[in-house]
């Protein structure tokens, strides 16, 4: 009896405000009282909240409508997912099509001068800013650079809420950073994550300059040219790309333009509204550990120069085809991406100091950088097969696997070498063969084998003949671009 009596009373318990078993209760009224204090963002040493982050960084960043009239937009390579962009219908027939993109941007200076990506208001005729508070303003394009997928925009207005520019070379991978801006066009939202990595290169874009903070705080279409921003609420990058899943939303993996990167472009825009970039002259490929073994190198680190272009500064300089860069001004150079974007970074006609590997022997010298044309290079990718059947390719498929002739100045015009190459056109590759395994392919040029020039059948064999069984260094050309690949046997 006494269990059931002490079960009945735990039922009651649990059921006092369902049942009202003691009768009604009345909350009093609510009253006009002050707002208490915000809920603290450190517990026990704990962050519990962002807000305060927010509440300083949010005003700054800004919703961005471009408007065209037959738009074409997209950099090369671009995917759908990397803005919000939607098609309007047209109102009557035979009138110009209106296109409306919507992305985000950053205001950086009090004075309304704002970034954003170059591929939000790329063509645009009418570009509007729509602040946190829903004020509009008329937006003037300052300048824009494609290569660096960054534009630069004005309105007229004073004492803007804005952003200062943090230094992203101090960004750690694990630092945590969030992420603001317009996604989808319901409005500005806030997300949080990490740094995932940094020096990214992703292709979505021309890849000129790639140098992306990888991130895992969630960006989706129209948070492009929005708000990336660490916890002391600096910008540290510029929201620009992401890799989507099959729907096209986010997987956790964005990219974000460094803030220093941001800044220069944004300086030479504003002052000179172009980004002159600097340019060495040489053909760059990463050290893979087979090519510093063949190059004598200890570390694998630093880049390898596998062409250099006649009377460039790198010529100038004595920069020689097999040199290994491996500092420039004392600052250690890992890898080709950062050194291409170190030398771009830097101004034409500056004098720099390059440390170089060559034969095993560390050795520096000077280089006064050229200014980097705005013409597009050859396309690495296009077709050199060779289309001349007046000879019949001679085979050397004994070792490497390929059917090779020698480079006639018709050919060598064609397959974009210099007045005078000589080498061996690979007119057919053996699949399963170790040239094939090494990734030489059909209209590629061999040029050197071991860092011998080579320019007859004989050449190669004789070269292939002193390597014995050990790996063989080939110099190969293809789209004008020449690179170093190891062959082994």
């Amino acid at each position: 009896m006494k269990r059931l009596l002490l079960i009945f009373g735990l039922l009651s318990v649990f059921s006092l405000s369902g049942c009202g078993l003691f009768g009604r209760y009345d909350a009093p009224a609510p009253q006009n009282q002050p707002a208490g204090p915000p809920a603290p963002v450190v517990v026990d040493g704990t962050r519990t909240s962002y807000a305060d982050v927010v509440q300083r960084t949010a005003p700054a960043v800004v919703r961005i409508e471009a408007e065209s009239k037959n738009r074409q937009s997209q950099l090369p390579g671009t995917q759908p997912e990397d803005d919000f962009f939607r098609q309007f219908r047209i109102p009557r027939q035979n009138q110009p099509r209106v296109e409306r993109g919507m992305g985000s941007g950053v205001i950086v200076s009090a004075d309304g001068t704002i970034l954003t990506n170059n591929h939000v208001v790329d063509g645009a005729d009418r570009i509007t800013v729509r602040l946190a508070d829903n004020k509009e303003f008329e937006a003037k394009l300052v300048g824009s650079d494609q290569p660096s997928d960054l534009a630069v925009l004005k309105i007229e207005a004073q004492n803007m809420p804005f952003l200062t520019l943090g230094n992203s070379d101090q960004v750690r991978v694990g630092d945590i950073v969030l992420a603001i801006g317009n996604p989808l066009g319901i409005g500005q939202s806030v997300t949080a994550g990490i740094i995932s990595a940094k020096g990214r290169r992703t292709g979505l874009s021309d890849g000129s300059f790639e140098d992306f903070l990888q991130t895992d705080a969630p960006i989706n279409r129209g948070n492009s040219g929005g708000a990336l921003v660490n916890l002391t609420g600096e910008l540290i990058g510029v929201n620009s790309q992401i890799l989507a899943g099959g729907s096209g939303g986010n997987i956790g993996i964005g990219f974000a333009i460094p803030s220093n990167m941001a800044r220069s472009v944004m300086q030479q825009l504003v002052e000179n509204g172009r980004v002159r970039r600097g340019r060495l002259g040489v053909g760059i490929q990463n050290l893979t550990s087979e090519l510093a073994r063949e190059f004598k190198i200890s570390e694998q680190s630093g880049v390898l120069i596998n062409e250099v272009q006649p009377n460039s500064a790198a010529a100038k300089a004595g920069v020689q085809r097999g040199d290994v860069i491996t500092a420039i001004d004392g600052e250690r150079i890992e890898d080709s991406n950062v050194l291409r974007n170190k030398i771009a970074g830097t101004v034409p006609g500056t004098e720099i100091r390059l440390t170089l590997l060559r034969d095993g022997n560390q050795i520096e010298v000077k280089a006064k950088l050229d200014e980097l044309e705005t013409e597009n290079a050859a396309n690495p990718n296009r077709d050199q097969s060779n289309q001349n059947g007046e000879n019949n390719p001679q085979n050397q498929s004994g070792k490497l696997g390929l059917s090779l002739q020698p480079v006639t100045p018709e050919m060598a015009k064609r397959l974009n070498l210099a007045s005078g190459a000589e080498g061996l056109v690979v007119t057919d590759v053996n699949q399963s063969g170790p040239a094939a395994e090494a990734g030489i392919a059909r209209g590629d040029v061999i040029l050197e084998i071991n860092r011998q020039p080579v320019g007859s059948i004989d050449a190669v064999q004789a070269a292939l003949n002193a390597s014995g069984n050990n790996p063989i260094l080939v110099l190969i050309s293809r789209g004008g671009r020449t690179v170093y690949l190891t062959v082994r046997q």
